[in-house]
């Protein structure tokens, strides 16, 4: 005859509890220094969080960890600075700490694809092949990578570059703090001037929508500019809710901000109008869901 312990239950009870409070407080916890942002085709968003440190994904409405990195120095995800999706929609992350780019597998495990090859990555792209294009602040370069992974093959040479875009013919559009800030990059190596001069404070990430116009975060304006058809840059958006925002990217003609210090993730459409999607109650923004599929 099998008895079970009244204490052994009552044990088994206050472990269970234990573990789904852990859940509920690791669930609740908020983003620290959210600096990057992608969406998937499917309208998953993923959110580089440096102080984390490691990546947020919000699906549904609901925010969760996807990959929480070590704290300790040299450690994958321990500086995490870039985010992209790639051809085959898989998350790519850039990681200073490792100097590496990192693809994610379907077990959200990150696998290394340059073997630590290169310094301080800031802005990643894939092209139409799928080839992974990074910027590199540390060597002042602009290289690309293979799909699959491989040695590192130099670009350009382009300082301070922290935007980085592909658009519709093929060209990238990257965004630095020296003059001329916005350069177009033909296929063949082409470097076009998009904006002339330094007008921009401190332009960071650059995301392109599908009707083509650009968008550049800038962390000094504390908002986002936009440039017309022939390249004047207008400050869109400025001051509140935004504090220093950084990350930037597209999901057809929406734009998904991040502003680390803000502590926020946001929303904003084609007519100006900023959702909150995740971070403090922001006065005179909209809330959301948080699915960005809509």
């Amino acid at each position: 005859m099998n008895v079970q312990c009244p204490t052994s239950r009552l044990i088994a009870l206050a472990v269970l509890c234990l573990l789904a409070c852990v859940d509920d407080c690791l669930a609740a916890e908020p983003m620290q220094y959210p600096l990057a942002v992608a969406v998937a085709d499917d309208g998953t968003i993923y959110v580089a969080d440096l102080k984390l440190p490691g990546i947020w994904e919000i699906r549904e409405g609901t925010r969760r960890e996807y990959f929480r990195g070590s704290k300790k120095f040299r450690t994958p995800l321990n500086a995490v600075r870039c985010l992209a999706i790639d051809q085959d929609g898989r998350l790519l992350a850039g990681d200073s700490a490792t100097r590496e780019i990192y693809r994610f597998d379907a077990d959200a495990k990150p696998q290394p694809l340059t073997d630590g090859k290169l310094g301080i990555p800031a802005a990643l792209a894939v092209d139409a092949e799928g080839v992974i294009y990074v910027s590199d602040l540390e060597t002042r370069r602009v290289w690309k990578v293979p799909a699959a992974g491989g040695e590192p093959v130099e670009v350009a040479r382009n300082a301070g570059v922290r935007g980085m875009a592909f658009a519709e013919d093929g060209s990238l559009v990257v965004a630095t703090a020296l003059a001329p800030q916005v350069r177009k990059m033909a296929p063949d190596g082409t470097v076009t001037p998009v904006v002339t001069g330094r007008p921009l404070k401190f332009p960071q990430h650059l995301a392109i929508t599908k009707t083509g116009t650009i968008y550049i975060a800038d962390n000094y304006s504390a908002g986002l500019w936009k440039l017309a058809e022939d390249g004047t840059p207008e400050l869109w958006k400025t001051g509140k809710p935004f504090v220093r925002p950084v990350g930037l990217t597209a999901a057809d003609d929406v734009l998904y901000l991040a502003d680390p210090h803000a502590r926020s993730l946001f929303r904003v459409d084609q007519a100006g109008k900023v959702t909150l999607i995740d971070g403090p109650p922001a006065a005179g923004v909209d809330s959301s869901t948080g699915d960005a599929a809509q």
